[in-house]
């Protein structure tokens, strides 16, 4: 709240002007420097103010005397009309635009950012459509969300394609780097539903759990690739080579997923505060390994069998097999 002086008519009259006013109000509220003194090297300040209690700043200002340049004394509401009204407390820019800082505080427990600005957005193109020359700029979490989402997907990207030459390099094709990546979509999958059973969203730490979880489930697929093409190599024939690479690797695999997945367990079922923002990653890491280390062992056994309806695994079976021999 604040109040609001605009000189009546006669005012100009008196020889007064809104400056005048101004600049007495401004003196005796804040203070002004007349003059100063020396007292040897040291320099004083002589300052003049209004003295007012706190408790009697409204009656004084009430009664405040006005003095016109002829020096005549008037009140002054006398000389002004005084409104009390509410303004902006601070009128802020950007880039040499006037804005309006809204903040708000989402409770996790109701809702979350995306689902607030989900249901914000309708209200938000109509007030655009309203006021066409208003521009609605959404900062804090919500920005800093997209350009980490941004970081993240990129990161994500160019770490794929490290893992897919370097699997070039070891296996010498590009076929089977696919296959051993196929793994990689089966740990989303567990990610999602161990959300949807968790009863918890999928945020940011859980994009950073899944992207962390992609450079582990490969090491399944690495070793049943590898393990089929040395079963081909030594003469069998490719559907025998997945399920014999299947048998020979499932209790290896088996146990590096049960260990790694009872090691994170526990943090699933912290309440702490300072653990809560690592229960969404560690959900991301554990279900996700959980279903990629069930579904590698039926899937790609049966991807093994569809390339080679199609033709695309039979040359390098035999050229392997004969390589062997």
């Amino acid at each position: 709240p604040q109040y609001s002086i605009r000189l009546k008519p006669g005012a100009l009259a008196a020889n007064i002007t809104s400056e005048e006013v101004a600049l007495q109000l401004r003196s005796a509220y804040l203070q002004v420097k007349i003059s100063e003194v020396y007292q040897g090297r040291e320099a004083y300040d002589i300052v003049v103010k209004l003295d007012s209690e706190p408790s009697q700043a409204v009656s004084d200002f009430d009664n405040f005397t006005i003095f016109s340049k002829s020096g005549q004394a008037l009140p002054l509401n006398s000389i002004a009309n005084i409104v009390e009204v509410r303004e902006f407390s601070r009128i802020g820019h950007i880039n040499h635009q006037r804005v309006v800082n809204i903040y708000g505080d989402v409770d996790a427990k109701v809702t979350n950012t995306a689902e607030l600005v989900k249901d914000l957005q309708p209200r938000l193109d109509e007030l655009i459509q309203k006021y066409p020359n208003v521009k609605i700029v959404f900062k804090g979490e919500i920005e800093n969300g997209d350009e980490t989402k941004l970081s993240i997907l990129s990161g994500f990207g160019f770490g794929l394609l490290g893992v897919f030459l370097l699997l070039s390099l070891q296996f010498k094709n590009y076929r089977e780097p696919l296959l051993v990546m196929v793994n990689i979509p089966l740990a989303l999958v567990g990610a999602i539903w161990g959300h949807l059973i968790m009863g918890i969203d999928f945020t940011m730490p859980s994009m950073i759990g899944f992207v962390s979880l992609a450079g582990i489930v490969v090491n399944d697929s690495i070793l049943l690739v590898e393990f089929v093409k040395r079963s081909v190599g030594e003469g069998l024939v490719l559907k025998d080579a997945a399920k014999q690479a299947v048998s020979d690797r499932f209790r290896a695999i088996f146990l590096t997923s049960v260990t790694t997945i009872a090691g994170m367990t526990p943090l699933l079922f912290e309440t702490s505060t300072q653990a809560l923002i690592l229960v969404p990653l560690v959900t991301s890491i554990v279900f996700g390994m959980i279903t990629s280390a069930l579904l590698i062992m039926f899937v790609l056994p049966a991807i093994y069998m569809i390339m080679e309806d199609m033709g695309f695994v039979r040359l390098a079976a035999k050229s392997t097999a004969a390589d062997g021999g």
